[in-house]
């Protein structure tokens, strides 16, 4: 079946029928590469010691929102 035939069916569906095909597509694109969840953990792990040791400094709420209004 080409993706022509695959659209020319699925057009033919009722919107709660489309919507649900949308749904698992998106839902089939969503998930997490596992490379880069475990990258993250990583980079996650090296601020939170580099802030527990006194390498980086926190940011204040205060100043956050002071700086957004600039």
């Amino acid at each position: 079946m080409t993706v022509k035939n695959i659209e020319k069916s699925i057009l033919q569906l009722t919107p709660i029928q489309r919507l649900r095909i949308v749904d698992n597509i998106l839902a089939s694109l969503d998930r997490p590469d596992p490379e880069i969840e475990r990258a993250w953990g990583i980079e996650s792990d090296k601020r939170l010691a580099a802030y527990k040791n006194g390498k980086v400094k926190g940011i204040s709420l205060e100043n956050i929102k002071k700086n957004l209004t600039k």
